[in-house]
């Protein structure tokens, strides 16, 4: 916990705590990024699952690109608001849940491009179990996020 604290006291945690702008400006761009990559996430899982069947496959991929910047986007976005109340944020159970389902979001991700993408032929039948999977642990992730605000540590 000394570490987490120093960690709340460094000049990244005194600039955003320390500012009226800096942690409603990083809240937004953790949004925006949260939103380019669930959203196009979403667009390729659902299509994936059978909506919007005119649109082909294929033209999903390049979609890729744009997500993994979205999760760099709110990667860093992310580190910097943890940074700003290291402590509180590392025991809050709600918390250690957003951090797991994110990682098992990421590789679920990883996989869903392999599955659905292909370098000869269709999706395979295991692409749209990872479009359902993918869509369920971004909902959880974005509900745990949520819910920090509203649960506390465990102690």
């Amino acid at each position: 916990m000394a570490f987490l604290a120093w960690l709340s006291s460094s000049p990244v945690g005194e600039w955003v705590s320390g500012s009226t702008w800096v942690y409603p400006g990083l809240l937004f761009v953790h949004t925006l990024g949260l939103g380019i990559l669930v959203g196009l996430n979403s667009a390729v899982g659902l299509r994936l699952l059978g909506f919007a069947p005119q649109i082909p496959v294929a033209d999903l991929e390049p979609l890729f690109p744009y997500m993994w910047a979205g999760f760099w986007v709110n990667a860093v976005s992310g580190s910097v608001l943890f940074i700003n109340d290291a402590p509180k944020k590392a025991a809050n159970p709600s918390f250690i849940v957003k951090l797991v389902l994110i990682a098992v979001a990421v590789v679920v991700m990883r996989a869903l491009r392999r599955e659905a993408f292909p370098r000869s032929g269709a999706p395979s039948p295991r692409a749209r179990l990872l479009a359902a999977a993918s869509l369920a642990l971004w909902a959880g992730a974005i509900t745990a996020g949520r819910l920090m605000a509203y649960t506390t540590a465990l102690r």
